[in-house]
């Protein structure tokens, strides 16, 4: 059973930064991917970025490019997303995903930036 634990929310305020990390188990993040939507109060859903291990590559959704930075350590399981310069609209709740599919993502870590 794949369980994923992410952590690393919090509340800042425009222009802070924040470093969410997410703890995978019962998947591997050898010749697979993983990736981080979010889901503000009241909106659908949006993909964030997603980094592939398969071939190296990374996606970033227009609105996060420039300001957030994916990651991953595949010794330890863990994922990471860096991002800074965080504005008011980046609120939400921040879900890892295995395989970048949103079927299968954790429980999400709440994230809120004031203004």
């Amino acid at each position: 059973e794949v369980q994923l634990v992410e952590s690393g929310g919090g509340l800042v305020q425009t222009g802070g930064s924040l470093r969410l990390s997410c703890v995978a188990s019962g998947f591997s993040f050898d010749d697979s991917a993983i990736g981080w939507f979010r889901q503000a109060s009241g909106k659908e859903r949006e993909g964030v970025s997603c980094i592939s291990s398969r071939d190296g590559s990374i996606y970033y959704a227009d609105y996060v490019k420039g300001r957030f930075t994916i990651s991953s350590d595949n010794a330890k399981n863990t994922a990471y997303l860096q991002m800074n310069n965080l504005k008011p609209e980046d609120t939400a709740v921040y879900y890892c995903a295995a395989n970048c599919r949103w079927h299968t993502r954790g429980q999400g870590t709440q994230v809120t930036v004031s203004s």
